[in-house]
């Protein structure tokens, strides 16, 4: 998704803000619903310290190159990480109703993901050593945002949700792809294992409120409508392709 890099534009050129689905009084909070990241010694940190040393590993396979490809969070790349999950491939420009759906719940997230991250401002992994990750152009500039939550899976779990939700005969594979979507962060090298596992929560958290929007529920059924028909339209995606997320399902770095 390119709605936070939207929003900051916005911003900077002094138009108004998005509104998303929610309220400020009904967003959220997750500084309140998630427990603190794991601190230095304990248990929960020596798991994540060897998820992230176990999987530098995987630097040059396929899971990598998967683990590359899903930090794209541009409307086509989001779309198409689940079509293999979906049974057809989601085009953004064939699915607009649903490309405003997901649009939209990013602009609901941001302020809940921001807040998350300013507020326990984790380091991530490879601050501080020369571990290889998946999106070495953007070491710089994610070495100064807070690692905790995983914003990626909160998008990408987000997504997974309402897809499941819109296509339920695909519900299975759907979760599925979306679990790996944030497992991807972690073969990446750029989150915790424990900041995927409670960015699934975030994601979760926000949806569920959301559904006590009216014009989400709207746009929710514009979106199935719309699925509905491309799904009898739409080509299939490349057999390859799937093999590699199946396989990436079944090989959980977590």
């Amino acid at each position: 998704m390119v709605s936070g890099p939207a929003l900051a534009r916005a911003s900077q050129n002094g138009a108004a803000p998005e509104t998303g689905y929610l309220a400020p009084d009904a967003q959220p909070d997750s500084t309140r619903i998630l427990p603190p990241p794991p601190q230095l010694g304990s248990v929960r940190q020596a798991a994540d310290t060897h998820a992230f040393e176990v999987t530098r590993g995987l630097a040059g396979s396929a899971r990598w190159a998967l683990a590359t490809s899903d930090a794209n969070l541009r409307m086509d790349g989001l779309l198409h990480a689940f079509s293999c999950a979906a049974g057809f491939t989601i085009e953004a420009s064939r699915a607009p109703r649903l490309v405003a759906l997901i649009h939209r719940m990013d602009v609901t997230e941001i302020p809940d993901m921001r807040k998350s991250k300013a507020y326990w401002h984790r380091a991530r992994p490879f601050v501080g050593n020369t571990q290889p990750i998946c999106t070495e152009s953007d070491r710089a500039h994610l070495a100064t945002s807070g690692s905790y939550p995983s914003g990626h899976t909160m998008y990408g779990w987000s997504t997974a949700l309402v897809l499941a939700e819109l296509l339920p005969d695909r519900a299975t594979q759907i979760l599925q792809r979306g679990r790996v979507f944030g497992e991807s962060r972690v073969v990446c090298g750029v989150h915790w294992a424990s900041d995927v596992l409670e960015g699934y929560v975030t994601g979760a958290a926000d949806i569920a409120a959301m559904h006590g929007s009216a014009a989400f529920r709207t746009d929710m059924e514009a979106a199935r409508t719309e699925l509905e028909e491309l799904r009898h339209t739409a080509p299939k995606p490349e057999a390859k392709a799937c093999a590699i997320e199946e396989d990436a399902a079944t090989h959980s770095p977590l």
